[in-house]
């Protein structure tokens, strides 16, 4: 059964990827629809600038403990274990949009389902749950 804090912390996880997502999709439009650019490139670099922002919103709004001291590290670990949702990501945007013909927002839409339980999982477990000894303090709110 899960917690009252942890299900705070789910909600404000989706909050906090509600505002990712909204980064995410409306850069892909841009880069697709107004200049150009493959679809999947545009999910691409718009699926890193929604990991960036989701991240500094994490650190800020959602966990309380991190295992890693050193933003310098958090953050590209937090980043590559986005990497795992950039391949779920590229592969739902693929098969939808290139093989079964899918308006390209509808499709990351479907990607983003697909996206944010992987993320979280990993996230949560690698770098914002404490560890078991040496816990890097809880982060500020």
């Amino acid at each position: 059964m899960i917690s009252r804090p942890q299900l705070l912390e789910l909600i404000r996880y989706g909050l906090v990827s509600a505002v990712a997502f909204a980064v995410d999709a409306g850069l892909l439009a841009l880069l697709n629809f107004r200049f150009g650019v493959h679809y999947l490139v545009a999910a691409t670099v718009s699926f890193i600038v929604g990991g960036v922002v989701a991240y500094l919103m994490s650190i800020r709004f959602v966990f309380s403990h991190r295992r890693v001291e050193s933003q310098a590290i958090e953050a590209p670990a937090f980043i590559a274990l986005g990497l795992v949702g950039l391949g779920v990501n590229l592969l739902v945007m693929r098969l939808l949009v290139g093989q079964l013909g899918s308006p390209l927002l509808l499709a990351k839409m479907g990607a983003a389902c697909g996206t944010f339980g992987v993320n979280y999982l990993l996230r949560k477990l690698l770098l914002f749950s404490p560890a078991r000894m040496g816990t890097a303090p809880p982060a500020p709110k």
